[in-house]
């Protein structure tokens, strides 16, 4: 009997219990390969923007979630083969629209903000590193794999969006970001 046919809701597969899963090609590989570790990556960063989603309080600021949380389950799988993904302009452009958009509402700063505030702004925040690590483990495989430039501009300008809707977040509640006091050591 196959399961995956007869049963198509069903969770387990029992396939990876030994450590090994299948890439999209049907290929074999370790689950610590880079390609199954960017998929995991690109899932823990879509789970955060769920969570800043479910915590926010405004549901304009929310709305700018849910593309980029479609765009990333849809690049998980490709990103296993980074040079296949075909990202555009346009996807890069809408995220600079609402950066611009966003950080026209906020006030200037001219100092660090610490990660903190709503719990909202929080889970952006968390989100935002999670997309720089990704960014960063895509740059470290390019010797290995080319990465189109506009993979490394999506995340890059993603993380951007995640650091102005953090500050949006915060605002929206009457929550001032929270500023980084210079340690005396420093």
């Amino acid at each position: 009997m196959n399961r995956k046919k007869d049963r198509p809701d069903i969770i387990y597969t029992r396939g990876g219990d030994l450590g090994l899963t299948s890439l999209s090609t049907g290929e074999r590989v370790s689950k610590s390969d880079f390609r199954v570790d960017i998929c995991g990556e690109v899932d823990e960063l879509n789970s955060f923007l769920g969570l800043a989603a479910s915590f926010n309080k405004d549901d304009r600021l929310a709305a700018l979630l849910r593309p980029a949380q479609n765009e990333l389950l849809g690049l998980a799988g490709k990103l296993q083969t980074p040079s296949l993904v075909n990202l555009d302009a346009s996807q890069i452009s809408r995220i600079e629209q609402s950066i611009d958009e966003l950080n026209s509402e906020l006030e200037p700063i001219d100092y660090f903000i610490l990660p903190g505030g709503t719990p909202a702004s929080s889970a952006c925040h968390v989100a935002r590193t999670v997309c720089r690590r990704i960014e960063r483990k895509l740059v470290a495989q390019e010797g290995k794999e080319p990465v189109p430039p506009p993979v490394l501009q999506y995340f890059n300008r993603l993380s951007d969006l995640l650091f102005v809707l953090a500050r949006a977040m915060n605002q929206a509640e009457n929550v001032p970001d929270v500023r980084w006091e210079k340690p005396d050591f420093l």
